[in-house]
């Protein structure tokens, strides 16, 4: 049967289990809009087209399926860029569709042409190094072949974002919709055939080793591997420490949990590596400069290192393992596990070197922790507010990273997304919008600071239009602190560029209709999660700071 292009890439949308769009209409897209009217496939109407990349990159952060995102051409492609680029660091599967003008017009300096040609940008090369894999269509001959690479590049064992760039006049054209037989939607790889693992050679160094230690990274929550690692870290009396995007990946606070490894940690995931362990096991880990500690040699040195994950790519990629499986982490431990049951002597060794370890510690990591701590208290007693009041089920998207390091204690059974793609401002406001369309249960919050608050707010309304529970928690100091800190730090406190005027922004809640709640008191605090509504409304949570008070970590130089 003959359907329109647009009508044949809704249908695909609805193959792919594309359940919502995120996108602002124009000109070009208006084809593809019309056929979305009658379709089971949700639209969302953004306020920027950055906002409408970053929702779709939350909504397949939580759900672990392709979502789609849709721009008009020109501007409104170019505004997805920065979302797009996130996606591609954090490789999730988003599909963004942006229009172009008539193929007739090419050349012509028709308006907001995007074909690169006759000095128009050229649309596909801006998103080469952004996208797995992106095409502009000007014809439908191809059309199947092009579906088909956008399936395995959106569904294949390492995801990316896509790019499909359709002319206006092309989305009009006629197909036979048995183009969509071909590029049937791919399963996701099989973990057991990631699996020819040395797990026996794993298993014999860990029973050598008096003080192993295991990085748990966001590979074992892609992988589904939270309760595997929390059984093996305790049938073996082996801590854990998790990367920051890892978080939460065993409940901290308990007696294995070290916390976060990371420069902007409290240190004590370190100090355990460099003084006590002698195997180190990374589940699903990179070694990025945040995790490293700027790739500090004392974190490996004199240790033997193992290296699990499924990309194979980041095997030996910085450091060289003694021992590396290329398997899917979850598969991998669920063998270890079946393995015999350790000597119990051993296991109470391991767990009497950690409490020593712990016991050995009486002063502050460092000398300006103390005076941190009270600059903070506020910041601190909200994080550990937030852990006690919502052990489980709560989704927080946190765009401010370093506090929550330090001060929130991630639950198993909570889910803790830091902006840790390519750190752009402003992302948790949307990506908690955009994971909200997918998870409706349990509280939602995004915490940013007002810097960042100001460059995404505006999606705010999108929450309101659609309904959309969510608490933003924003951090007020009136500048950019990691500009500010860095500043005072590297350069002599010759300030520039880093302080502003915020607004009235109990004023600016009003305008929104949503509440808005002034912790300047952990009386105020308490009073919030005792009786403000954090899971059925919208609420805007702000909470003052000291511009002169930031954390003490030194940046790179």
């Amino acid at each position: 049967m003959q359907v329109s292009v647009s009508e044949l890439l809704v249908r695909y949308l609805g193959r792919l289990g594309v359940e919502v769009v995120f996108g602002m209409p124009g000109a070009h897209v208006l084809p593809i809009y019309d056929r979305l009217r009658d379709s089971p496939v949700r639209t969302v109407l953004v306020k920027h087209e950055q906002g409408a990349a970053f929702m779709a990159g939350g909504y397949a952060r939580v759900s672990g399926r392709v979502a789609a995102c849709i721009a008009t051409a020109g501007p409104g492609a170019t505004n997805l860029v920065t979302g797009i680029a996130n996606a591609h660091a954090e490789r999730q599967p988003v599909l963004a569709i942006t229009g172009e003008t008539p193929t007739y017009f090419f050349g012509k300096g028709g308006l907001q042409e995007s074909s690169g040609e006759g000095g128009a940008i050229d649309q596909i090369l801006l998103f080469s190094g952004i996208t797995r894999y992106r095409k502009l269509i000007e014809r439908t001959d191809y059309l199947g072949q092009v579906l088909n690479q956008a399936t395995r590049a959106l569904l294949g064992p390492e995801p990316g974002p896509v790019l499909l760039s359709v002319p206006y006049n092309v989305q009009k054209e006629s197909v036979d919709d048995c183009v969509l037989d071909d590029p049937l939607p791919l399963p996701r790889i099989d973990a057991d055939a990631l699996v020819p693992a040395p797990v026996a050679a794993l298993a014999a160094l860990i029973e050598r080793a008096e003080a192993p230690v295991i990085v748990a990274g966001y590979g074992c929550i892609q992988a589904g591997a939270r309760e595997q690692v929390a059984r093996l870290s305790e049938r073996l009396g082996i801590p854990v420490a998790t990367s920051l995007k890892g978080k939460g990946v065993v409940a901290e606070g308990t007696a294995l949990s070290l916390g976060c490894l990371g420069v902007t940690s409290n240190g004590d995931a370190y100090r355990y590596i460099v003084e006590a362990a002698d195997l180190v096991i990374f589940l699903g880990a990179g070694f990025n400069e945040r995790t490293s500690y700027l790739w500090d040699p004392r974190l490996l040195a004199g240790k033997r290192v193992v290296q699990v994950d499924r990309d194979s790519a980041r095997l030996g990629r910085v450091f060289r393992p003694d021992l590396a499986i290329h398997g899917d982490v979850r598969a991998v431990l669920d063998e270890l596990l079946a393995t015999p049951a350790p000597d119990a002597a051993a296991v109470d060794a391991r767990l009497g070197r950690l409490a020593g370890h712990r016991a050995g510690r009486t002063a502050p990591a460092a000398p300006e922790a103390d005076a941190d701590a009270d600059a903070f208290h506020l910041i601190r007693h909200f994080h550990a507010s937030l852990a006690r009041r919502f052990p489980r089920d709560a989704l927080i998207f946190d765009d401010n990273i370093v506090f929550a390091q330090n001060y929130l204690d991630v639950s198993h059974a909570n889910h803790y997304f830091p902006n840790s793609g390519i750190s752009s401002l402003g992302h948790a406001i949307p990506a908690a919008i955009g994971a909200r369309f997918h998870a409706r249960g349990g509280p939602a919050f995004a915490i940013l600071g007002d810097g960042g608050f100001q460059m995404c707010g505006m999606e705010l309304m999108t929450a309101v239009n659609y309904g959309i529970p969510l608490n933003v928690v924003l951090i007020n100091n009136g500048t950019m602190g990691l500009i500010r800190k860095n500043q005072f730090q590297l350069y002599g406190e010759r300030y520039l560029d880093c302080d502003f005027v915020n607004p009235d922004f109990r004023l600016l809640a009003a305008s929104f209709g949503i509440q808005h709640y002034l912790l300047d008191s952990e009386a105020a605090i308490d009073a919030l999660f005792a009786e403000a509504d954090l899971e059925n409304a919208i609420n805007l949570i702000e909470i003052p700071l000291d511009k002169d008070a930031f954390p003490r970590y030194l940046s790179a130089r």
